[in-house]
């Protein structure tokens, strides 16, 4: 799916498909709130036994990830006209007992809404900070220009007395002016944020102007 994020152990996953001679592996994961999604039954070893779309009560806490490995044998159960996959094909595969879940590890987001490709971005930044912190570092060639924690595009200009504070990203070739605080935000690439904005849990797109002396809460 398109819309996630997460850590995406693909050799591993690829390793277990062919371990089990499966036709088609299935990445779970666990989620607080598993109405909200499509759960996935398995047994011990990781064969699925079924799906429950959106389930209205609790049946397990292991969800669709998203991520599927597919044998090119798949192809011949889809029809000639719309089909859902998890509807439809993974229930057939299911019942030839070829289909398994595979466990994925560290973190997942769903960031389909804006609030959840912010939690996303957070997520992403505290794994990278953990794992390669080499690659948040951002050194001001402004002395009064403050650095809290992000990620920043090389192409991007960032002017004098900013704040860049906690869980930002700032994409290619947009430009900061001066004196503006960022928080908890993603800025998407070719955006200008003029002088003295403050900006704080939001999400900037592609290709925008912020004028001066704006707030975004």
């Amino acid at each position: 799916n398109s819309d996630i994020t997460c850590i995406f152990p693909f050799s591993s996953m690829l390793a277990y498909h062919r371990s089990k001679n499966a036709e088609g592996t299935i990445a779970v994961t666990r989620v607080e709130e598993p109405s909200k999604y499509g759960v996935v039954v398995s047994d011990d070893d990781g064969r699925v036994l079924n799906f429950f779309e959106k389930p209205s009560i609790f049946i397990s806490n292991k969800i669709n990830a998203g991520i599927y490995i597919l044998n090119p044998s798949v192809l011949e159960r889809i029809k000639l006209q719309p089909t859902s996959i998890e509807k439809e094909v993974f229930p057939s595969i299911a019942s030839d007992k070829s289909l398994y879940s595979f466990n994925l590890e560290g973190f997942w987001m769903d960031i389909g809404q804006p609030k959840d490709y912010l939690m996303g971005s957070k997520m992403y930044l505290a794994h990278m900070e953990h794992h390669f912190p080499e690659k948040l570092g951002y050194t001001s060639t402004h002395p009064f220009t403050s650095y809290e924690h992000g990620l920043i595009h090389p192409s991007a200009v960032i002017g004098k007395n900013c704040h860049i504070g906690k869980d930002v990203v700032i994409g290619e070739n947009v430009v900061i002016e001066d004196g503006v605080c960022l928080t908890n935000c993603v800025i998407l690439s070719e955006t200008r944020i003029k002088s003295y904005c403050y900006i704080d849990k939001s999400l900037i797109a592609w290709r925008c102007t912020i004028g001066k002396w704006v707030k975004i809460i």
